[in-house]
This record gives structure tokens, sequence and C-alpha cells, in this order.
């Protein structure tokens, strides 16, 4: 075992396995306090998240704030993309020189016969050594302009595709829980992931790749009106009918592509559900029932996947046709010339050459259409995100929260999750700073909701609630949940340390008074039990910890937040008896100096609340003590009496 001390008289002990294995207690504690060195942000996203999250700002130019830092880099690549273009154009010179100048004799152009002097000398194989040298220098340039060109495409790519990825990211964290409940989480991560990766895709190969094949038809079509301005029509008569033919089948394709999306939405959906809730599906022995659902909906994706597929196999086999067309029109034509002599060989041969260039980025851009359609629907997806406003925001003119004293008030709130259902109607009441309050009542009543609209997870449909006299709507959503810690009922818990899991509400909060946290909640002893203390690894959802762990956990990552305002759902529920005796104590803890909303439970643990408001058919129906609300007989009392009395049967409160 290994003791380390900290300011202020905490010491912590640690086996020793837990300071030299790879995973360190003290590499995860530095990073937390906010040591120097510690890269916990990402300064590029502060810079993105900076420049495009201002909600009045629209998708597309939040997009073109993302695009704008890459100008220059894109700009360079189009300078690539024309070197790599002018060796396209200039490929086909060398082998017109060795067929007309070499192997026939014709003479050279005034021009170019002193450029051949100039560097190869008057000797018979200088216009060889020209020809050779012109073939070499075209592939070097063309090889070089390609080079740069992917190379600055994939890096931008990239970088899009991470800024990108970012803002939606911070989009969704920001929709309201309304939004997230109208979602399905599989097609919010395929969106993030699958789709972002078709646009990165399509800047990487298509972008830059469509400039190139305009340039070069334009180039191409150019120099062939030049040479001949009759074979140049007659090849591209093929062209209207190749461009109609394209845009007829590319609405096919986009079409069967927003299909193929949704079914890939769906099956990611479903997989995700399964996978959060595979407790229950184990529970109740469904796996057979799963793998029959998961393998109809991946049935429907391949189904959708092959309609796709035919629509878009349709199109490239009728391209190479359409241009074959065109290819024997100018074939049957250029000999005809050559036979009578009207037309030289070299410049036949350089002529097709040309136009099976010309051809190629006209099939190119017409393939394309199958990766412009996905995009397209991809960036459709993605626009629909960014474009939704999250129903919870902050409201014009917000202003930053003051330190809170603690007095929550509700005044005549009416609320409902549909707006034909009210769930709680015309409620008021109000909590003094420093009281403990606990809100009671038979199952769906709108517990929760109250504690709900404290921290603005959701707005009242009428009525004000408001803290220290403050509308809650009037304060920016961050600094008003800067105030307010949570021990909910399910505590949920990351993938990461026990350390990183308490220190998550408040990353800044020194060590020692991590570990004091820990200490007040009950929680310090069995950590440093555990393989590596603080510094064990917690499974998913903290599936690696029991219940009261998990519970404990909760209650010192509350504590080490420090705020004025507490919101406890349920804190005891589903514990053994050792396990609820330690949570209490260190509920009782946290309480103590803090203004307190607790969603009751059992009622034994609320005994000593200051206010107990008792919830009943969407109203507020009595209000008092302990003591007093039993003397009244009411509802409270009935549900004290369902506890303690008859029924043996514990009270789902819910």
């Amino acid at each position: 075992m290994k003791e380390i001390r900290f300011a202020g008289g905490v010491k912590l002990v640690l086996p020793l396995e837990a300071l030299a294995g790879p995973v360190s207690l003290l590499h995860r504690v530095r990073p937390l306090a906010g040591a120097p060195g510690c890269a916990l942000s990402d300064s590029r996203g502060e810079r993105i998240l900076a420049r495009v999250a201002s909600s009045s700002d629209s998708g597309a130019l939040r997009l073109r704030r993302i695009l704008r830092p890459h100008w220059k880099t894109l700009l360079v690549a189009l300078l690539a993309v024309v070197g790599e273009t002018l060796a396209d154009v200039l490929e086909p010179w060398p082998l017109k020189i060795v067929v007309d100048n070499i192997l026939q004799g014709k003479r050279l152009s005034r021009l170019l016969d002193a450029a051949v002097v100039g560097a190869f000398g008057s000797s018979q194989s200088a216009l060889l050594k020209f020809a050779l040298a012109m073939v070499v220098l075209i592939a070097i340039v063309g090889g070089i302009g390609a080079y740069v060109e992917k190379y600055l495409t994939t890096s931008v790519s990239q970088w899009i595709a991470h800024d990108l990825r970012l803002l939606l990211y911070q989009r969704i964290q920001r929709l309201s829980l309304a939004d997230h409940g109208k979602s399905r989480a599989g097609d919010l991560i395929s969106r993030v992931t699958k789709d972002i990766d078709d646009v990165q895709d399509f800047i990487d190969t298509a972008l830059i790749g469509i400039a190139v094949n305009v340039l070069t038809l334009v180039g191409m079509i150019g120099v062939m009106l030049y040479v001949n301005w009759r074979f140049t029509l007659i090849g591209l008569s093929v062209a209207p009918v190749l461009f109609v033919f394209v845009y007829f089948y590319s609405r096919k394709i986009k079409e069967a592509s927003r299909t193929v999306k949704r079914k890939e939405s769906d099956l990611l959906s479903g997989v995700a559900e399964v996978f959060n809730s595979i407790q229950v599906v184990q529970a109740f022995a469904r796996e057979d029932y799963e793998d029959r659902r998961f393998t109809s909906e991946s049935r429907e994706n391949v189904r959708a996947g092959l309609q796709a597929r035919s629509v878009k196999a349709k199109l490239s086999p009728m391209v190479d046709v359409i241009v074959a067309i065109g290819t024997c029109l100018v074939l049957g034509y250029g000999v005809t010339l050559v036979s009578a002599g009207e037309l030289s060989t070299g410049v036949l041969i350089v002529f097709l050459m040309y136009l099976k260039k010309s051809y190629k980025p006209i099939k190119d851009l017409s393939k394309i259409a199958n990766t412009l359609s996905k995009t397209a629907v991809s960036y459709e997806r993605i626009q629909e995100v960014l474009g939704t406003e999250s129903a919870i925001a902050d409201m014009p003119g917000a202003r930053t929260a003051p330190p809170f004293k603690g007095t929550i008030e509700f005044d005549r709130v009416t609320f409902g999750y549909e707006k034909d259902a009210c769930v709680l109607r015309d409620v008021s009441l109000r909590v003094e700073a420093g009281q403990v309050a606990a809100i009671v009542g038979p199952s769906g009543m709108g517990k929760s909701t109250i504690a709900s609209l404290v921290p603005r997870f959701f707005d009242p449909i009428a009525g004000a609630v408001t803290i220290d006299g403050a509308d809650v709507r009037t304060l920016t959503l961050k600094s008003l949940r800067d105030q307010i810690s949570f021990v909910l009922q399910d505590p949920l818990l990351f993938r990461g340390t026990i350390w990183e899991n308490i220190a998550y509400g408040k990353p800044t909060a020194a060590p020692e008074d991590t570990i004091r946290a820990a200490q007040l909640a009950n929680a310090h002893e069995f950590i440093l039990n555990l393989p590596y203390g603080y510094a064990t690894m917690v499974g998913e959802r903290g599936s690696t910890l029991s219940g009261g762990q998990r519970r404990r956990i909760a209650i010192a990552r509350a504590i080490v937040r420090d705020t004025p305002i507490l919101i406890l759902d349920e804190p005891t529920t589903g514990l053994d008896a050792a396990s609820e005796r330690a949570v209490v104590e260190a509920v009782e803890r946290l309480m103590k100096g803090r203004t307190c909303l607790i969603i009751a439970h059992h009622l034994e643990t609320i005994r000593r609340a200051d206010v107990i408001f008792v919830v009943k058919d969407a109203a507020i129906v009595e209000r008092g003590t302990h003591p007093s609300l039993l003397e009244a007989g009411g509802v409270y009392r009935e549900l004290y009496d369902l506890q303690t009395g008859a029924s043996r049967a514990p009270y789902a409160n819910r």
C-alpha cells in the first residue's frame, strides 16, 4: 500500500498497483485538477463553436463559417488541379510528334523547331529526345499536381469532418429533453458518424474531382475545336443525350439513397436500444425475439440497398453505350478523311485520344451522380439537426444568474408534455432558502416534473418558476444549472475511473476536495477496497458497481459540485438496509446549508423535512410537516399507512 498526502491533511492510501500500473491515480488526478500541461479541451473545437454556435445563424451559414478557414488550402489544391489538367491536355502531343514529325517526316512549326534545337541540338535524334523528354515532364507535372491535390483535399476533408462533427455534436447536446424524447439515439448517432463520413468522402474524392473534370473537359474541347471543329461537334453530339439521361437517373438515385439512409438509421436505432436495455432483454429471455426483429430490420436494409444498387448499376453501362456511339461516329468520319488525304494520321490519333479523355470527365461527371445524391441526402439529414432550434434555450436578453440564495417559488404553474394533457395544473409552492422540501404523491402525478422545471429541463405552459425572485427563463441555462446539483434515482456513471466520475461534477476541484466529497458520501472506504482504488475503471453506466455504490458516487459528485440548490430523485429506492443507511447518512450531510427538493419514495426518510408537498391529480392537495400531515388524515396519511400499516408490499411511488 502507498500513502499519498494532500494539502489540508487529507490522505489517500492506494494499492501500489494503482500507482505503477497502466492506469495511475496520479495520472488521473492531475488532469482533472487542472494541472499545468493538461489538454482537456480542444482549442480548435472551442474556436469552431465560438464561431458557429449562435442560435440565430442558419445551418448553411454555420457550414460556410466552417469552410471559410480552409479557403487558402483549397485554393492551392485548385492550382494543383490546374497543373494536373494542363498535363492531361498536353499528354497526346508527344505521340503526334512521333507519328507525324518523326515517322512521316513532316516539319515542325518554327517556334517548336527553335525550342527543340535550343534544348537538344540539331541532330537527327534531337526530336525523339524532345518527345521523350516531354512525356516524362508531362508525367512529372501531372504526378506532382495529383499528389498535392490529393494530399490537401484529404487534409481539408478530415478537418471539415471534424469541425462538422463537433458542430453537430454540440447541437444535439443542447437540444431539450423533449427534443431528445422525440428522437432515436441510433438515428442521431448515424447522423454524427455515417452522414458526416459521406460529406467527408465527397470533399475528399469528388469536390476537387469535379473541378478537375470540368477544367479538363473545357481545355480538351477548346483544343479539339482548334484542331477540327467538325470532329468536335460530331464527337460531342451525344453529350446532350448523356446529360439528360444522367439527370433523370440522378433523381432516382437520390430517392433510393434516402431510403437506404432511413433503413440504416432504423437498424442502428434498434441495435442501440437493445444494447442499452440488455439487462431487460436477458431478464425476460427475449434474445430470440430480438434476433428475429434484428433479422427483419437487417433484411429491410439489404432490400433497400439492393434496390438502390439496381438503380445505380443501370447508369454506368448506359453511359458507356452512349459514349461508344459517339466514338464510332468520330472514328468513322476520321478514317474517311484520312483515306481521302484530308487529315493526317497523327492528327486523327491525337483527336481520338482527346475524345477519349474528354469522354472520361463526362463519364466521371455523370457517374458522380451517385456520390452527389448520397452526399445530398446526408447533408439534408445534417441540416435537419442543425436547423432544429431547441425548445429550451437562452431567451433573448437572458442574463447570467447571480449567486443563488436558494428560494424557489412556483407561481400558478401549468405544464403538460402534450398540449391537451396537463401533468401540473395551477401549481403554486414556495421553498425558502436553506429549506428541505419533499414532494410526495401517487405514481404519475407530476412529482418529477416539478423538479424538472427548476433547472429548465422543460418550460411551463403557464405561470412562472422563480429562484430568488428571478424567473428562471430570464437566466442563461449554463449559469442556472451551474448552481444546481442532482442525485438521480438511476445514478448514471460514465465509463472512466472512479475519480473521473466524482470529479465530473466539478473538474476544476482540488484533489483534496474530491477525496473529501467521497468521504462525506460514505464512498471513500469501498473505493479504497477496489482493485485500483480511485483509478479503478467503471463500466458503462456504472455496471461494475452495486446500486448503493453508484448512488454514493453520485452523491460525492453532487458534494464536490457544492451548489446552493440540490435536487434528489428518490435517493434510497431499491437499496438494501445497509446501503440505504449509508446513503441516508451521506444525503443528510449533502443537504446541510442547501435548498433541497426531494422526490420521496420512503416517507420515513423525509420525516425531518421542513415542508412536504403532496401531489395528486396534477395539483398540490396538501402541504405541511410530517406530523401535521399525519394529523390531517388526508392523502399523505393514506400513503404513510400504506407503507407502514397493512400493506407489506413496498409502495411504488413513480
